[in-house]
C-alpha cells in the first residue's frame, strides 16, 4: 500500500506531498497504479520548477518507493497552488479507483512534520 501525505500551511495553502511505500496492485514493471502515481508525482515536481518558476525540496528513494516535494511557506504562488491542486485531485481520483493500494493523509503545519527519508 503506498500513502500519500498532502502537506500544507495552517490555512490550507498546499506545500507539497509525500509518496511512501509500493502499491502492490501488481509486479514491479505490471504495476498500472504505480505507474499512474509516479507519473503524476514526477510531473507535478517538474511542473513546480518549469512552470511556477520554484524550487522545491525533492527527495527520491526510488527502490523504497519514497518521494517527496515540498515549499516553504514563504515560495508559494498561484501557479503553486494550482499544480498542487491538480495533484491532489489526481491522487484522490486514483484512490477512489484503487482504495486497497493507496491511502491519502492530509496533514498541515508542516514545519512541524518534516522527516528526513
Amino acid at each position: 500500500m503506498t500513502r500519500i501525505t498532502l502537506l500544507s500551511t495552517p490555512k490550507g495553502r498546499p506545500l507539497g506531498y509525500r509518496v511512501e511505500g509500493h502499491t502492490g496492485y501488481a509486479e514491479a514493471g505490471q504495476d498500472i497504479v504505480c505507474a499512474a502515481l509516479s507519473f503524476l508525482s514526477y510531473t507535478c515536481a517538474n511542473a513546480l520548477e518549469s512552470i511556477a518558476s520554484l524550487t522545491p525540496e525533492t527527495k527520491v528513494h526510488e527502490e523504497s518507493g519514497f518521494i517527496q516535494v515540498a515549499l516553504q511557506e514563504n515560495q508559494t504562488t498561484q501557479a503553486s497552488d494550482i499544480i498542487l491542486k491538480v495533484f491532489q485531485q489526481g491522487i484522490t481520483d486514483l484512490q477512489e479507483a484503487y482504495p486497497q493500494n493507496i491511502t491519502v493523509l492530509n496533514v498541515h503545519e508542516w514545519r512541524n512534520y518534516h522527516v528526513e527519508a
